[in-house]
């Protein structure tokens, strides 16, 4: 088990091996394997790139992160051009019904509403809007449809988790309350807790999923 001290050296080497990260912008602070992080980014995509970059660390139990996202000039664009740049990236999105998606735009923050089918075209569409030049944060507040819920969706869900992982579908429940799934269980990685949620939101009829997984010590 790493210390507080080599998880917090090893969160620093992962931000500067990362090129789309300005890691001399960032501040880093580790308490019983929590990371905490302070500053000021230039832009909302390299503020998710930092997110990304560590979690990829090994032994990072929880990621605090307090960074905000103060545009350089050349990256300011008005409400008005943002609004329409995001409508026109929807719209280009294979994985989006960009006809059911609103998009509402306040001092650079991208609020997303509407309802679409599934939780994948929800997170296309927040994907879509971060990575555009003067957003400083976008508000997800897409709903999904509601539809019939499997009779048999908890075996379907932990069939799934052992298509991805045998070993750790073992040590996972999984818990169905007519449209909402619970996980309890512990993983190794922040990496693979994403990505057990991430196969439990692709169950049909679901409409929430409750993320109860322990990254282990």
């Amino acid at each position: 088990m790493k210390t507080d001290e080599q998880l917090k050296d090893d969160v620093i080497m992962e931000l500067e091996w990362d090129p789309s990260v300005h890691a001399t912008q960032i501040g880093v602070a580790v308490k019983n394997g929590v990371v905490t992080l302070t500053g000021h980014l230039d832009t909302f995509a390299e503020k998710f790139a930092v997110e990304k970059a560590v979690a990829r660390v090994q032994g990072v139990q929880a990621l605090a992160v307090e960074l905000d996202v103060k545009l350089e000039p050349g990256h300011k664009r008005s409400d008005s051009e943002i609004a329409a740049a995001v409508e026109s990236a929807l719209k280009w999105h294979a994985q989006v019904p960009a006809d059911r998606i609103q998009v509402m735009v306040e001092k650079a923050w991208v609020t997303l509403k509407g309802e679409v089918d599934w939780d994948y075209q929800r997170q296309s569409a927040s994907k879509a809007a971060r990575a555009l030049t003067g957003v400083v944060g976008v508000s997800n507040l897409i709903s999904l449809k509601t539809s019939v819920v499997p009779a048999n969706l908890g075996v379907r869900i932990r069939e799934a988790l052992k298509r991805h992982a045998e070993r750790e579908a073992r040590d996972i429940s999984v818990d169905v309350h007519g449209s909402v799934v619970t996980l309890r269980g512990k993983v190794d990685s922040l990496p693979e807790r994403s990505a057990v949620f991430g196969a439990a939101w692709s169950a049909p009829g679901i409409s929430s999923v409750v993320n109860e997984l322990m990254v282990r010590t």
